[in-house]
C-alpha cells in the first residue's frame, strides 16, 4: 500500500486524498482544494491537472474507493512515520504561541531549558539542577521549544557538532562515522553560517538594487522609443499628408482641365444649337408664307408675294466641327501617368536600395574595376566644369592610396580567378554584339518597338506634330503647360515608352542630318542647365550631328567619328546585353558607333534638336 502514496497524493495539496471527488475528465483531487481553486468562477470551469474546460460547473461525487485505499494506507505499515511527520509540520506550523511550558508540571511556563536531560523546567522544577551537584555538568539555556529535535535519532545523544560535507547535525558518537569530514561545533558552525548568510543577504540587497536600476534604465529606455516612435509617426503622417494633397491637388487640376474643356465645348454646342434653332424657325417662317401665298384668289397679289418670297434664299443647315482639344486631354491624362511612374519609381528605388543595404559589400570589386579612360576629342563650346574633372581625378588617386593593405593583398589572390570570369563574360557580350551586327534590318524588325513622343517632356519651342512621331524647333514659344519633366534649357523631348528588360529596334529619319541628336537616357536625366543635355551627363548615351562632323557622347566625353551619309538611323537596345548599337539603316547596316555599360535603371528614346531646320521622325515599323 505504501508503493501506491504518490498515486493517492492530490496534485494541489501534494498531500494524501482528503475526501476525494472525481471530475469528467478523470482527475482526482480534494474536496476542498478543488472548491478553493474554483472559488469566484461563474463559467470556463477547468481541471487544473489536464486544464479539460467543462461547460457548466461539474456536479461532484465522493469517490469511496479512494477514501478506502486512503484509509488502509493511513493504518497499515509506516502510518505511525507519517503521522509523526505531519505532527512535526504541525508543529513547525504553529507560531500562535510562544510560550514554552514546564515538562515536569505542564502547567508553569519554562524559565531554562536543559540540553543534557533535554527537557524546559519551571523555577520550581529547575532548583534540584542548582542544588544537587549531579545535576552541575548540565548543559542550561533560555526556553527552548522542541527538545526532542535536539538528540541524535540514531544514538539519542544531544547534538552538540555539524558536519559541513553532509550538511547535518551530528552527535559524538556520530563523529566516528565522520572522520574524513570537517566538523565544528554548533556555537562555531552558527557562527559562520550567520556570517555566510549576512553576507548573501548584502550581495543579494545589492542585486536587488542593481535589478531595480536596470528596470529603471529599460523603463525609461522604453518611454523613449515610445516617444521617438510616436514623434517620427506623426512625422511621417504629416509627409504622407502632405504628398496625398499635392496628388490630390493634381488629380483637380488634371479634373478641372477636362472640366473646363468639356464647358467650352458644350457651351460651343449650345450656342450652334441656338443658331440651328433660329435657323429653322426662319425656315418655318418663309414656308408658313408661301403657305399663305398659295392660298391667296387675287392674281396681282399672288404674284407680288410669289416674286418677294423666290427672291427670299435660305441655306441649308451647317453644323461646324466642335471637339475637345485632344492634346490638351491627352497632356492632362500624361501628367497622370508620369506622376504615378515617378511614385513607382521611387518606391521601386527605395526598395532595391533597402536590398542592398541588407547585402554585405564586396571588397575585391573596386581593385577589379578598370581604370577610368582619358576624354577623347574636344569640347563642344557649352559650358563645361573643369572642377568637377579635377575633383574625379582627385578621388580617384586618392583611393587606392587610402587603401588598406590587407585588402591590398586579398585583391592580389582573388584577381587570377576573378579575373577570367570578367574576361569571359567581356568576350560573350562582344560575341552577341557581333552577331547582332551581322543580321539583316528583316531580322532586326523582329524587335520592332513604334515610339510616341512624349508631351510632357518636350521643350517649348519643340513642335510636335503627326501623332506625336514627328519633331521640329519653333521660333516661338508654344506655351506648353509647366511639367516637371519637362526640358527648359535644351530643345530636347523624350519617347514616350520606355524599356527596363528586353531587346528593342527602333528607327529615326533625319530630314535634315545637321545639328541633332540621338540617344537614350535614364529617366533621372536632369531636366534644367548644361547637364541636362544629351550625352553631357552619366546618365545618356548619343549619337549627334553637328554641321559635317558626327560625334558619339556619355559622361560628357566626346568621341569623333567617321562620316556616314545616311537618311535613316535604327537603335538597337539590348537591356540585359548591356549595350546599345546606333547603325545607318540601308540596302547593308553600317555600324556608326556602339556603347557597353551596365544599366541600371529604365531606359527612354531621347532626341535633340539644334535649330528651327532640324527634323526627325519616328519611323513606324511593322
Amino acid at each position: 500500500m505504501s508503493s501506491l502514496e504518490e498515486e493517492l497524493t492530490c496534485s494541489i495539496c501534494l498531500c494524501l486524498f482528503s475526501s476525494p471527488v472525481t471530475v469528467p475528465c478523470g482527475h482526482n483531487f480534494c474536496s476542498s482544494c478543488l472548491e478553493l481553486s474554483w472559488t469566484g468562477l461563474s463559467e470556463n470551469f477547468s481541471c487544473p491537472q489536464c486544464r479539460a474546460l467543462f461547460a457548466a460547473r461539474p456536479q461532484l461525487q465522493k469517490n469511496t474507493v479512494l477514501c478506502r485505499v486512503v484509509e488502509q494506507l493511513q493504518g497499515g505499515p509506516g502510518a505511525a512515520e507519517r503521522q509523526e511527520e505531519q505532527q512535526q509540520q504541525q508543529e513547525e506550523e504553529e507560531e500562535d504561541d510562544d510560550t514554552v511550558w514546564c515538562d515536569s508540571c505542564l502547567r508553569a511556563p519554562a524559565v531554562q531549558s536543559c540540553l543534557t536531560c533535554t527537557a524546559s523546567f519551571c523555577s520550581e522544577h529547575l532548583r534540584p539542577h542548582g542544588d544537587s551537584p549531579a545535576f552541575r555538568g548540565h548543559q542550561l539555556r533560555p526556553p527552548l521549544r522542541h527538545l526532542h529535535r535536539r538528540l541524535c535519532p540514531q544514538h539519542h545523544k544531544l547534538l552538540e557538532f555539524f558536519c559541513k560535507q553532509h550538511n547535518t547535525c551530528i552527535c559524538s558518537l556520530c563523529l566516528l562515522g565522520h572522520k574524513p569530514c570537517h566538523t565544528s561545533p554548533l556555537q562555531d558552525a552558527k557562527a559562520n553560517a550567520e556570517s555566510a548568510l549576512k553576507k548573501k543577504l548584502l550581495e543579494l540587497n545589492n542585486q536587488g538594487e542593481r535589478a531595480a536600476r536596470a528596470m529603471n534604465t529599460v523603463k525609461t529606455s522604453q518611454s523613449q522609443t515610445a516617444e521617438t516612435a510616436s514623434r517620427k509617426k506623426e512625422l511621417i503622417r504629416s509627409e504622407f499628408s502632405e504628398i496625398k494633397a499635392l496628388i490630390e491637388e493634381k488629380e483637380n487640376q488634371a479634373l478641372k482641365v477636362i472640366a473646363d474643356e468639356e464647358k467650352r465645348v458644350f457651351n460651343r454646342f449650345d450656342y450652334i444649337y441656338g443658331v440651328l434653332a433660329s435657323k429653322k424657325n426662319e425656315i418655318q417662317s418663309l414656308r408658313d408664307q408661301i403657305e399663305m401665298a398659295l392660298t391667296e384668289a387675287d392674281d396681282v397679289l399672288f404674284l407680288k408675294r410669289a416674286a418677294a418670297l423666290q427672291q427670299t434664299s435660305t441655306k441649308d443647315a451647317f453644323v461646324p466641327t466642335n471637339e475637345m482639344d485632344q492634346n490638351l486631354i491627352h497632356s492632362a491624362y500624361q501628367s497622370a501617368i508620369n506622376l504615378k511612374e515617378i511614385l513607382k519609381l521611387s518606391v521601386t528605388e527605395f526598395k532595391e536600395k533597402s536590398a542592398e543595404a541588407k547585402v554585405p559589400p564586396v571588397k575585391i570589386k573596386p581593385h577589379l574595376a578598370p581604370s577610368p579612360s582619358k576624354p577623347v576629342g574636344k569640347k563642344p563650346p557649352e559650358p563645361h566644369h573643369p572642377h568637377k574633372e579635377k575633383t574625379l581625378h582627385q578621388t580617384q588617386a586618392a583611393s587606392p592610396a587610402q587603401a588598406n593593405p590587407k585588402e591590398k593583398k586579398k585583391a592580389i589572390k582573388a584577381a587570377p580567378t576573378v579575373g577570367p570570369q570578367i574576361a569571359a563574360a567581356a568576350a560573350a557580350t562582344k560575341e552577341l554584339i557581333e552577331s547582332f551586327l551581322k543580321k539583316s534590318r528583316e531580322e532586326l524588325l523582329q524587335y520592332a518597338a513604334n515610339i510616341t513622343l512624349d508631351y510632357n517632356t518636350a521643350h517649348n519651342k519643340v513642335i510636335l506634330s503627326e501623332r506625336y512621331t514627328r519633331m521640329s524647333v519653333s521660333d516661338i514659344p508654344m506655351n506648353y503647360n509647366h511639367h516637371p519633366q519637362r526640358f527648359t534649357d535644351c530643345f530636347q523631348v523624350l519617347g514616350f515608352q520606355y524599356f527596363k528588360r528586353g531587346i528593342h529596334y527602333w528607327e529615326v529619319e533625319l530630314h535634315q542630318n545637321t545639328f541633332c541628336g540621338v540617344g537614350i537616357c535614364y529617366g533621372s536625366m536632369a531636366r534644367q542647365g548644361p547637364e541636362s543635355r544629351l550625352g553631357r551627363n552619366s546618365s545618356s548615351w548619343c549619337i549627334e550631328w553637328f554641321n559635317s562632323k558626327i560625334s558619339s557622347w556619355h559622361n560628357d566625353v566626346e568621341k569623333c567619328l567617321p562620316n556616314v551619309k545616311t537618311s535613316k538611323v535604327g537603335v538597337l537596345l539590348h537591356c540585359e546585353g548591356g549595350f546599345v548599337i546606333f547603325m545607318a539603316v540601308g540596302e547593308k547596316h553600317n555600324l556608326i558607333y556602339k556603347f557597353k555599360t551596365n544599366f541600371t535603371e529604365a531606359l527612354y528614346p531621347a532626341f535633340w534638336l539644334f535649330s528651327s531646320g532640324t527634323v526627325l521622325s519616328l519611323c513606324q515599323l511593322n
